[in-house]
């Protein structure tokens, strides 16, 4: 039987894992015999002040290290993927997958659809619970494991298997009265689409999840995004879909007493109405679901330009990457900062890789920015872009293209924005010019 691993992708310098010349590549197969099947196992098996670890180094040897040291100090180990054996697939049909939705040829990873109810604890990852095996209910119970990210969508049975073409869809309500039983907080998702659950679907949805008032930490509602790639004629949210969303959040938000409930920041755009202040958002629990972002944006840059000189040493033309949905707001940015030397445009990228019905940021390709760059008169010689383009820790787009191939392609200095809620780092790009 094939052994698993956990392999490594870091050490920490000077720790435990350092000092016994474990290397990224390493693989760990078992702690004091035992195998970890993922980071939760691993982190209670190395807790004890003996181990003996079982590694199998990259040139292929394994090697047994036995050490002592105190109880619960960390070996300073980081790993490829939080989950070491096979990652819980996905066995859900949703008609909005955005997975289903994109073209052939793709990089296989953007092809992988996970619903495992650990990389929602362990990294904020949406579940559907429609796979869960009564093992896992048996662990969770066991050990608490909370928060978990739960896509609701809807809470009517027989429209939640239409919607997701899995027959156990239809057990949400069970699911969630499960957790609340055994003490599992969850924060929430609703992937809205417009004249399927939304309206009165959505107000029994709403309706229903008000009984998990002391376990529902958030619910955040996002407009689907459709793909020209998608089956499935789905229809785009408008102005009074929106206008509708925000209303019913707000009267559920009042009647629980207690803001929980956010539309995203794109269901405000579409509504055209302004981004609410910070207290609408809490603690922003939902912004890795684009939820507040703007708000994060705005209220850093209202802050962050009294430290902008009004004149630069040398004339500096900048340009700003951005989807459809929130170019007015870097537009309104670009009016507002009078600096001389500063020639700041907002660069509108329409979506030709997956449809102009696609206007968020995060999905603009390298190839449309080189296209739009091109079919420009006067480009400007520097472009900013936010890294939520990118492959995480790479320079690579979606749609395989990178940085170099814009740089050669179009003769522009780029610089990326790793923090996409803050203007710090465009702010010390014009200081610094």
């Amino acid at each position: 039987m094939k052994r698993l691993g956990a392999v490594i992708s870091s050490v920490v310098p000077n720790s435990i894992a350092d000092e016994l010349e474990l290397q990224a590549g390493d693989e760990i197969l078992e702690i004091n015999s035992s195998v970890p099947s993922d980071l939760i196992e691993y982190s209670f098996l190395v807790q004890d002040e003996e181990l003996e670890i079982l590694v199998k180094k990259k040139n292929g040897e394994e090697e047994v290290i036995e050490l002592e040291k105190d109880y619960g100090e960390d070996l300073g180990l980081s790993f490829e993927s939080a989950v070491f054996d096979r990652v819980i697939p996905c066995a859900n049909k949703c008609i909005f997958c955005f997975v289903d939705g994109q073209p052939d040829n793709l990089r296989d990873s953007l092809y992988v659809k996970d619903d495992d109810w650990r990389l929602s604890y362990l990294q904020g990852t949406y579940v559907t619970t429609t796979n869960f095996r009564e093992q896992d209910w048996q662990r969770l119970e066991t050990f608490k494991f909370s928060p978990l990210f739960i896509s609701v969508h809807t809470t009517n049975p027989e429209l939640r298997i239409s919607m997701m073409k899995n027959k156990n869809a239809g057990k949400i309500l069970e699911n969630l009265d499960r957790l609340s039983k055994i003490g599992i907080d969850f924060h929430a998702q609703i992937v809205l689409c417009p004249g399927i659950n939304d309206k009165e679907e959505l107000t029994r949805t709403l309706s229903d999840l008000k009984k998990y008032k002391k376990h529902l930490k958030s619910l955040a509602v996002v407009p689907v995004g459709i793909s020209m790639h998608h089956a499935n004629q789905l229809e785009k949210l408008d102005k009074a879909g929106a206008i509708d969303i925000i209303e019913q959040l707000d009267k559920f938000n009042s009647d629980m007493k207690k803001n929980i409930a956010m539309a995203s920041d794109e269901i405000f755009l579409l509504a055209e109405k302004e981004i609410p202040p910070k207290k609408y958002y809490g603690k922003f629990l939902q912004i890795e679901d684009g939820v507040g972002a703007i708000r994060l944006y705005l209220d850093d840059f209202a802050k962050r330009k009294k430290t902008l000189p009004k004149k630069l040493k040398k004339p500096l033309e900048l340009g700003i990457i951005t989807g459809s949905i929130s170019k007015f707001i870097f537009d309104d940015i670009a009016c507002d900062l009078k600096i001389e030397n500063l020639e700041l445009s907002v660069l509108e990228i329409k979506n030709r890789f997956f449809g102009e019905r696609i206007t968020v940021t995060g999905l603009i390709t390298a190839g449309d920015i080189i296209y739009t760059l091109k079919n420009m008169k006067n480009p400007p010689k520097n472009i900013v872009l936010p890294s939520v383009m990118l492959k995480e820790g790479t320079e690579q787009f979606i749609d395989g293209l990178d940085i170099s191939d814009i740089k050669s392609e179009c003769g522009v200095e780029i610089f990326v924005i790793k923090d996409f809620y803050s203007f710090k780092e465009l702010a010390d790009i014009i200081k610094n010019s």
